[in-house]
């Protein structure tokens, strides 16, 4: 079979929001000829396009892009299905004769492909349905106090904001009677691939900046328009696919919550925070190659830092 653990490794380009990854994984994919999959659990869905910093259709054109508007809004789309999906896009562009270049700064969707898979118990609708009442009516601090007495490796670890993530770690230990992270370990599914991973790492300083001027720009690019034009359609803000830094905040605007300045400001401030819990993250790969880039580095730059690195490890 290509691409398997014989042959050379699958390039995966990470790092936090606004670090330069996309740009720097569409430089690598043209000199190598490859196809990218996105690890982007937001911008698996439709219809947003300016929040989540969707490649652009220009960008698509240049080089084949995978896992991009695949889901409606109002869609759950799970790791899990990420996992069962990456594997059929690579085995489909290695039947092609195409490398292929993993890009994306969701780690739980880098995680599973390049450790595996939890092989865990179906959903139970009904205490799905009890643990989301309790996250509306109780509030997520309480599931989370909950889940630290079930599961305390999890709990430190899960991304509390992300309420699907939180809510299945409990039904996992509630289903089974034991941790969670326990049975990830016994039950992991892998695939049969090699990989090289590497990760962006800006100065903080220097990052922050980065992702308020991004913000910025995603004002300019019409991102409240965007957003009016979502709810208008009849989008709820409730769903999955809104709890996204850049729509919920913008949500809160809407409803006459805040104000947009507030609102701005707390778009940049939220981004700044998801970025540090991504670092947090990707810092405990030990096996993660941390390519230093700075105020000089340009995209061409960075992709030739990677491709070098990329280059000695694969032989």
């Amino acid at each position: 079979m290509p691409g398997t653990t014989d042959s050379p490794p699958i390039l995966v380009i990470t790092g936090p929001t606004a670090s330069g990854k996309s740009a720097a994984a569409l430089h690598c994919a043209e000199v190598l000829g490859a196809e990218i999959i996105s690890a982007d659990s937001r911008q698996v869905y439709r219809q947003i396009d300016i929040g989540t910093a969707k490649p652009s259709m220009a960008e698509r054109e240049r080089v084949p892009h995978h896992g991009i508007d695949i889901c409606a809004l109002d869609e759950t789309y799970t790791a899990g299905q990420f996992f069962l999906d990456a594997d059929g896009w690579i085995r489909s562009i290695l039947d092609r004769g195409k490398p292929v270049i993993v890009a994306g700064g969701t780690g739980l969707y880098i995680r599973v492909l390049t450790e595996g898979m939890f092989d865990g118990p179906e959903a139970d609708p009904v205490l799905r349905a009890e643990l989301e009442r309790r996250l509306r009516e109780e509030g997520r601090d309480v599931l989370l106090e909950e889940l630290r007495k079930l599961d305390p490796d999890t709990a430190r670890e899960i991304d509390a904001d992300n309420p699907v993530r939180l809510v299945r770690a409990l039904e996992v230990c509630m289903l089974t009677g034991r941790p969670w992270s326990l049975l990830r370990r016994e039950r992991q599914r892998r695939l049969p691939y090699r990989f090289f991973t590497a990760a962006l790492q800006w100065e903080r300083p220097m990052l922050y900046e980065r992702i308020n001027r991004r913000v910025d720009s995603m004002f300019e690019a019409g991102l409240l328009r965007e957003m009016r034009t979502l709810l208008d359609g009849g989008a709820d803000p409730s769903w999955n696919s809104l709890n996204t830094v850049g729509y919920k905040e913008l949500a809160s605007y809407f409803t006459a919550s805040c104000t947009l300045e507030a609102a701005t400001e707390l778009i940049k401030r939220n981004t700044r925070r998801f970025a540090k819990r991504q670092l947090t993250w990707f810092r405990k790969d030990v096996g993660m190659h941390w390519i230093d880039v700075g105020p000089d580095s340009t995209s061409e730059s960075m992709a030739a830092t990677i491709l070098t690195a990329y280059r000695h490890t694969a032989g």
